[in-house]
């Protein structure tokens, strides 16, 4: 019994219905289209700002949707470096943030070279730096080897665990994996979009490596909708999306690795997910244009180091309440320094006192300000 798609006789000759799957190809063609005519129209500076907006929600979502969380911080000080962006308040970042950060920009802004198996067990190299995934030593810059049991994505409390996919055993891997990548480089009349999901399906189900497999299949997805694009600068977040759309991802890939080789079902999913990246792409835009409008509005203002660091935190989006102790923790300063600013800013009607209250007294955009 063939349980698996890579067991059809066929495999990995995908097809697909055109006719269900052009209409949505055509809308996400022509989103792509707008998405970067606008941020052509930005200038030099906000384009900047906008794609180290969208890398850092990028590299952030696609770590969450394997459960480890990061430091957004660390992630943004990490790409604005490698970026050459000349940022107030850059964190330290760790060298897991590193990696990611690296695989990330390697996909996307090398994406006119070709992908190889050096390349891939680069990239696992940099996710993984101390050798381990968690508390466990794994296998790391080479193929898994199986000798702890077959690659199984599995659910369930144990005891009660339930598989839902069994990947190829691992002396099928090299073979396959060299077939996916002369495929991938391979310049044929596949629309990139297509190929993006043809590519992102094709990798998760040979699962290559012992850990960071989501990952990595991302990235490819990514370095396929910049050549989509023609543009190594990303503007839009698919990994965003399907954080946005888990369940849903993981219902679909499981039919269709179950399924057989027709795959408009996934494709269909797959355009629609990065049609809703696209569209969720404005709300960047809008949080870059709002940030370029507050500081243009706030010209004239006179504003010390630490107010400027602690606002630009506020208009990037700032995780739960300001207080002065945080004020005087992130700016490392004094609790009568921290205060000093916060009054000189509400004074200045830049800050005002939230008006939910609490135990301690927290601080927010002056009303005028807010988005």
């Amino acid at each position: 019994m063939k349980t698996y798609i890579y067991q059809q006789k066929d495999w990995p000759n995908f097809k697909w219905d055109n006719e269900v799957i052009i209409s949505l190809l055509s809308q996400v063609r022509h989103l792509q289209g707008k998405m970067i005519g606008k941020m052509e129209n930005l200038g030099f500076e906000l384009r900047n700002e906008a794609v180290l907006e969208t890398l850092t929600l990028d590299v952030i979502k696609t770590s969450e949707i394997e459960g480890q969380i990061l430091n957004p911080e660390q992630v943004r000080s990490s790409l604005a470096r490698r970026l050459g962006m000349d940022i107030s308040g850059l964190v330290v970042s760790d060298r897991h943030v590193d990696g990611i950060v690296e695989m990330m920009l390697d996909a996307t802004q090398n994406f006119k070279s070709p992908l190889t198996l050096k390349r891939l067990f680069d990239w696992h190299a940099a996710l993984f730096p101390t050798g381990r995934s968690g508390m466990y030593k794994i296998i790391v810059g080479k193929l898994r080897d199986d000798s702890t049991g077959p690659m199984q994505v599995v659910s369930g409390t144990m005891g009660k665990e339930k598989i839902h996919y069994q990947a190829p055993d691992a002396n099928l891997l090299k073979p396959e994996i060299n077939l996916f990548i002369k495929w991938f480089n391979k310049e044929d009349k596949t629309d990139f979009v297509i190929k993006a999901g043809l590519a992102h399906l094709w990798y998760i189900t040979l699962h290559p490596f012992e850990d960071g497999n989501g990952r990595i299949a991302r990235a490819i997805t990514d370095m396929l909708l910049a050549k989509s694009d023609g543009l190594s600068q990303r503007f839009y977040s698919m990994s965003a999306q399907i954080k946005v759309e888990r369940k849903e991802y993981y219902d679909i890939l499981e039919r269709t690795q179950k399924g057989s080789l027709d795959v408009t079902e996934w494709l269909k999913w797959f355009l629609n997910c990065l049609k809703n990246a696209l569209s969720s792409s404005e709300q960047i835009l809008a949080n870059v244009l709002y940030k370029h409008k507050f500081w243009n509005q706030n010209a004239t203002q006179i504003f010390n180091d630490r107010q400027i660091l602690i606002l630009n935190k506020l208009l990037d989006g700032f995780t739960g309440k300001l207080t002065s102790s945080k004020w005087a923790k992130i700016a490392k300063c004094s609790a009568d320094t921290a205060l000093r600013d916060i009054s000189d800013l509400i004074n200045k009607q830049v800050l005002q006192k939230e008006s939910a209250g609490g135990r301690s007294t927290s601080y927010e955009l002056f009303n005028n300000l807010k988005k």
